[in-house]
């Protein structure tokens, strides 16, 4: 049985309490959250007590802590975690700097101590089974992966101020997605980026819009594009091109019943947000860290993972500003 710490218990944090909650190997032994009756609430909710932070860290009955605080906290509290010899969980992204998500990938590396990156879309069901396929070779050699991901509405313009960007904090996903389907790192990156949905968001210098495409070494190509609205629901999908063929996940729907009638045929409306679309996806990812844990094998996607996503943000964000493709 692992033995759980959590930092953090907003929205995320909620989502990882109910995950552990299905997995019979683990315990949620305490939680911790700068706000009381979040913390409160969530022990009350799944059995467990609430403590600082700090004595999260350093406690003796706790084997694994995940990490869903916010971005600006997690470098403290992966340096303070390493060093307490205690297996991580990270929301994405480690630090809104690749720099300092270097540095913690050192810490981490030099403690011995595993980590994995909260990159959940990798445990969708349907995209695991795209990549599963992939591997097989069932569509040949891999050629264009074309990502698309476009979130029903914005976020408040208070989020925007401070999540990173669009880049570090909406396409980080897509990235990571993008570095797992072509089998390859990319070595050129060209992003571009428009205000049309808020133009408060343009006011807090960010953008709402953006597509960005990675080339690698041999050629391979990713296309993202990214949209904070889509009147039409959750818009999550990625199309695999290769050269016998190719691979579709297509976006989650409400259910599966079709209306037909004079006007053609009536789907339902896509999943509304990231909770319900990967609600599948958040289960499977912990269930994997848990079994790593057990196992005492690195984790996956581990912390480098996470710090190349971050240096492909980074990329976007110099590419947008520049006008010119950046070489990796």
């Amino acid at each position: 049985m692992i033995s759980i710490g959590l930092l953090g218990c907003g929205r995320i944090g909620q989502v990882h309490a109910r995950s552990l909650a299905r997995i019979a190997s683990a315990n949620l032994v305490a939680v911790a959250d700068f706000v009381p009756v979040a913390a409160e609430e969530l022990a009350r909710q799944y059995g467990a007590e609430v403590r600082s932070a700090e004595d999260i860290i350093a406690a003796s009955d706790i084997d694994a802590v995940i990490v869903a605080t916010p971005t600006t906290l997690h470098y403290d509290q992966i340096h303070a975690l390493a060093k307490a010899g205690k297996a991580i969980f990270c929301e994405k992204p480690i630090d809104l700097s690749s720099e300092r998500a270097a540095e913690c990938k050192t810490a981490v590396e030099a403690a011995g101590v595993g980590f994995f990156t909260a990159f959940n879309r990798r445990f969708d069901p349907n995209f695991s089974h795209l990549k599963t396929q992939l591997d097989a070779g069932v569509i040949g050699a891999t050629e264009m992966v074309v990502i698309t991901s476009r979130d029903p509405s914005p976020p408040p313009v208070s989020y925007i101020k401070q999540s990173g960007g669009l880049f570090r904090d909406m396409m980080i996903h897509d990235l990571d997605m993008a570095r797992f389907l072509l089998g390859e790192e990319p070595v050129e990156l060209f992003a571009t980026g428009s205000c049309l949905v808020d133009p408060e968001i343009g006011e807090a210098g960010d953008i709402d819009t953006a597509a960005v495409t990675l080339k690698t070494a041999s050629g391979k190509i990713a296309l993202i594009n990214n949209s904070r609205r889509a009147t039409y629901g959750y818009d999550q999908r990625i199309e695999v091109h290769g050269s016998d063929g190719m691979l579709r996940a297509a976006n989650k729907l409400e259910h599966l019943v079709e209306q037909a009638g004079g006007n053609g045929f009536t789907t339902a409306p896509n999943k509304h947000f990231f909770l319900e679309r990967y609600e599948a996806a958040y289960i499977a990812e912990m269930e994997a860290f848990i079994a790593a844990v057990n196992a005492g094998t690195s984790p996956t996607p581990g912390i480098a993972d996470g710090v190349a996503a971050q240096r492909l943000a980074d990329a976007a964000a110099k590419s947008l500003e520049t006008g010119q493709p950046v070489q990796l």
